[in-house]
């Protein structure tokens, strides 16, 4: 059995079974079995029948499934309520979304070759799904990845982080209670040799992943030949506040999208460039909401700002803001470990560009501002690394939103919005080495699914 623990007090709160390489492989057999016999594919009515038994399940269980993503996942139970009213919200969406998986017609007559024929075509399950998630959103995650398979008719196999693999197994087990059978889904916690065998396997069509780039990047180059993917890494995520921003509205929603779940969030706010003319009473009014910002135990109503996911990422964060310290930058409030478990919500300025925590995803409760004159400079600096998600600009001038909207490097830009804003069914993307394809339920399934033409001739 493998033991979950509370990452704020490091205390056993449950197991999962775990599944070596036999019983994966078992799994498998069992998964590609249903998918080549196609005598045993759901309708689509019996696929949105389950799905909506399960949603309705998910209502009943709110608070538990709450409680249970704060308890193992370490984000405060306010955030953790609106993680199920969105997976709840993610459910519906599949089953609105299994009405639109249809075919085109294809027109025929447009040369003399193709005269007399009439062709469409209709959308079909790609095959066996594997998935590999994250432990930040432990149960919307795995939704998003598990309920689109289900969906599009596609047998899954989902290995959940192994720091919270409670929701994923308790999910799946939902779906089962929902009428889904066994063989359809399955939810694993394989050791690491397991799981790439079982990602790479050839009997598997379409991986998901959600995590680091270095092991998304290095299980793409070791699918199966033909198999499809999805990537979901991280980013930098870049802020441009102009000199007509409203500072009223900015500092609070900057506030929450740089430590929502204590910044552990792949799309959260890390850099944020303001105007030189508006800097100093940005960095005051960040400063003051990041310090009003209670830390504890996220089970607990009042914790605004729960801990690091574990130990050593509070290690991690720390040495990175030691090292920006060094090199220049001010540490405006935080800037110290208030526990093994726990990370002071810490607002830099101006940290050297060089610096680890200007480059790279800090996956912490930390916020960098920049000054700067020049726009286009502080968008070539937003732009100037290998990652690029979701970045926003608060400005009351169009000309200056577009302008950002334009230039920076991002698959979503955010007006007087920060960045980690999200809803379920738009696209949800990374670019250059923050991911692979599109995310979000609809483009998911779609991802989920092949296009079979036919064509007649008369």
């Amino acid at each position: 059995m493998h033991e979950v623990v509370n990452p704020f007090d490091l205390q056993p709160i449950g197991s999962v079974p775990t599944a070596d390489w036999e019983t994966v492989d078992g799994y498998l057999a069992k998964a590609y079995a249903l998918y080549r016999d196609r005598s045993q594919w759901k309708k689509p009515h019996e696929r949105a029948a389950i799905l909506h038994r399960a949603m309705e399940i998910m209502k009943e269980r709110r608070d538990h499934l709450a409680f249970q993503v704060a308890n193992e996942g370490g984000k405060p139970l306010v955030d953790a309520r609106v993680e199920v009213d969105r997976a709840i919200n993610g459910m519906e969406l599949c089953i609105h979304e299994i009405g639109a998986l249809k075919g085109t017609e294809i027109p025929m007559g447009l040369t003399a070759a193709g005269d007399g024929r009439t062709a469409w075509t209709t959308r079909e399950p790609i095959g066996v799904v594997v998935a590999v998630s994250a432990f930040n959103h432990p149960l919307n995650l795995i939704v998003h990845q598990v309920a689109p398979a289900v969906a599009t008719g596609c047998p899954v196999l989902v290995k959940p982080a192994s720091d919270t693999p409670l929701s994923c197994f308790e999910f799946i087990s939902i779906l089962h209670e929902a009428g889904l059978e066994e063989d359809w889904a399955r939810a694993v916690a394989p050791p690491r040799d397991a799981s790439e065998k079982m990602v790479t396997d050839p009997r598997v069509a379409f991986f998901s992943f959600i995590g680091s780039a270095g092991v998304g990047w290095g299980l793409r180059s070791k699918l199966a030949p033909g198999a499809r993917c999805a990537l979901e890494h991280g980013g930098v995520a870049p802020v441009i506040v102009d000199a007509t921003a409203d500072l009223d509205k900015a500092v609070p929603s900057l506030t929450k999208g740089g430590f929502y779940h204590s910044g552990q969030v792949c799309v959260s706010v890390q850099r944020v460039f303001a105007h030189s003319s508006i800097v100093d009473d940005l960095a005051a009014g960040m400063t003051e909401a990041a310090k009003a910002l209670k830390v504890g135990n996220a089970i607990h109503e009042d914790t605004e700002c729960g801990p690091l996911i574990r130990p050593k990422e509070v290690d991690r964060v720390a040495e990175w803001i030691e090292e920006a310290r060094s090199g220049g930058a001010q540490i405006l409030c935080g800037g110290e470990k208030l526990s093994d478990t726990t990370y002071a919500p810490t607002v830099l300025l101006n940290p050297a560009p060089d610096a680890t925590i200007s480059r790279n995803e800090v996956f912490g409760p930390a916020v960098c501002i920049y000054s700067y004159d020049d726009v286009d400079a502080a968008i070539a600096q937003a732009n100037s690394l290998d990652v690029a998600f979701q970045a926003a600009v608060f400005t009351n001038d169009l000309g200056g939103a577009m302008h950002a909207y334009r230039n920076l490097d991002a698959s979503a830009v955010m007006v007087n919005d920060h960045t980690a804003f999200r809803t379920d069914w738009m696209p949800f993307a990374g670019l250059k080495t923050s991911g692979h394809g599109v995310g979000g339920i609809p483009y998911t399934m779609h991802e989920m699914t092949i296009e079979k033409m036919i064509v007649i001739k008369a």
